[in-house]
């Protein structure tokens, strides 16, 4: 079957993975409202082209926190790659590497921080990290993540409990016992408890800051309030994320959060989205209202179903292709000409 366009890939994965994998990929929190609405709330978003541009010479690239990446979309994090492809996290460094953008490596990862540095030595990856009850733990991957070369730390700050994601529950999801949470291995569900830390705040980030020379970029973010404080609190970056829609349900899409938080942020740090992007459409939107660059999560995930590495590139690749074309007819040649100009909110 020819792929085309990135639910070509969301039906193969479907169609193809274990039951509990797909489940576990595809759920939101409660009803999925907040999950669906991530992808609808673009559908509402209207371009204005501009025409007669001289648009035969295109420039899609674009630089976060002083990297440049060939076009302005990177891989979020998300865990265990391996329920996707046998060589898990390693495919998905390979493949962000070769498209020359940025890969946020999950604290839930199936590979080790080592295994996938190795797979891709040179490329742009991000380290995300959980802050869990054993703040030890949570230091020394933090350390094993700068000492590798790692970027940036990316600190996601909406998971103080996990979601009710109904299917997993169903499900019973575990991991299967050949897949290891690789690099919490003797720290990770200490006495069946979750390891999360529900007690973290934001004079957290200032322990962060005293641990690491990195960059932090904080995730989770979907009000003014709180970039407000994010800025206060000396982040470089923020990810507009409501983690796909799995922890609260009925919170807004994070597309519709991004515009509150641009204005919050007044340039002071780059914003960044994730969340419903499918279209390289909806990549032009988004830096149209104002993020650096967007993350994707369950399309890269679709793509290491499909083919593993290549099936990730071919999944960048589409969007590349797409984001390229959407910006020639909407009349902009580069990056730099994006501006709040090109869209209007539907009056549907």
């Amino acid at each position: 079957m020819a792929m085309v366009c990135l639910s070509d890939f969301e039906a193969y994965a479907k169609k193809y993975l274990p039951k509990i994998a797909w489940d576990y990929f595809a759920a939101g929190a409660d009803d999925c409202t907040t999950r669906d609405e991530n992808i609808l709330a673009y559908k509402r978003i209207r371009f204005r082209p501009r025409m007669l541009q001289d648009v035969s010479m295109m420039d899609i690239r674009t630089k976060i926190l002083g990297s440049e990446i060939s076009f302005p979309v990177g891989i979020a994090p998300t865990g265990f790659h391996q329920l996707a492809w046998p060589d898990g996290e390693k495919s998905t460094a390979r493949a962000a590497r070769a498209m020359n953008t940025c890969y946020i490596a999950s604290t839930y990862s199936t590979c080790t921080l080592e295994e996938i540095s190795a797979a891709a030595p040179g490329g742009l990856r991000w380290f995300q990290l959980y802050i869990h009850r054993n703040r030890a733990a949570s230091q020394k991957l933090l350390q094993r993540a700068e000492a590798l070369g790692f970027q940036g730390l990316v600190l996601t700050a909406d998971l103080p409990y996990t979601g009710k994601r109904r299917d997993d529950v169903r499900n019973g999801f575990r991991l299967p016992p050949h897949m290891k949470v690789k690099n919490l291995e003797q720290d990770f569900e200490v006495c069946g408890m979750s390891p999360l830390d529900p007690s973290v705040t934001w004079n957290d980030i200032y322990w962060l800051r005293s641990l690491t020379r990195l960059p932090i970029i904080i995730k989770g973010i979907l009000t003014r309030e709180d970039a407000e404080l994010a800025v206060r609190h000396g982040v470089q970056g923020i990810i507009v994320s409501n983690h796909g829609g799995r922890q609260l349900d009925e919170g807004p899409a994070t597309i519709d959060a991004l515009v509150e938080v641009v204005e919050a942020v007044r340039g002071r740090v780059e914003v960044y989205v994730d969340g419903g992007i499918r279209k390289g459409s909806d990549v032009l939107k988004a830096l149209a209202l104002g993020a650096k660059c967007v993350f994707i999560g369950r399309p890269a995930l679709w793509g290491l179903a499909y083919k593993g590495e290549e099936g990730l590139q071919d999944v960048l690749r589409i969007l590349q292709d797409e984001f390229r074309l959407s910006m020639a007819l909407a009349g902009c040649a580069s990056v730099s000409e994006i501006g709040q100009h090109l869209v209007q909110f539907s009056k549907l």
